[in-house]
């Protein structure tokens, strides 16, 4: 099977799994997953964020997401438990449509890396 069809396919098999648990049913698009796997990796499950706190957990789902390529390492976890990232590369200048590509493999990664597909 070709990288980008397997890719599209273990994608569908995210957004389905994660639309189904966490939207009932509607389909999550690319920054809500990204924000779940920020409150994922905060480990703050049952906490209520605010809006300024939600680009907080986008932030450290995109360093984690991207720290297997190179891009961010992790520091370390501040006195409320918010993990910190440092940049080691910087990113490379791409289009959107690169930009999602990357998320989206990234994010299908994760949910390999951490068995939830398989």
């Amino acid at each position: 099977m070709a990288r980008d069809e397997e890719l599209k396919q273990r994608w569908d098999e995210v957004v389905s799994k994660l639309s189904a648990q966490f939207a009932d049913g509607d389909t999550l698009d690319l920054d809500a997953i990204i924000y779940l796997i920020g409150v994922q990796e905060l480990g703050q499950l049952e906490r209520k964020f605010k809006k300024d706190h939600k680009l907080d957990l986008m932030h450290i789902a995109i360093c984690k997401l991207l720290t297997p390529y190179g891009y961010y390492e992790f520091d370390f976890v501040d006195k409320d438990g918010w993990p910190h990232y440092k940049a080691k590369e910087t990113l490379p200048h791409l289009k959107a449509g690169e930009q999602s590509i990357l998320m989206k493999e990234a994010i299908v990664n994760y949910f390999i890396e951490t068995q939830y597909i398989k």
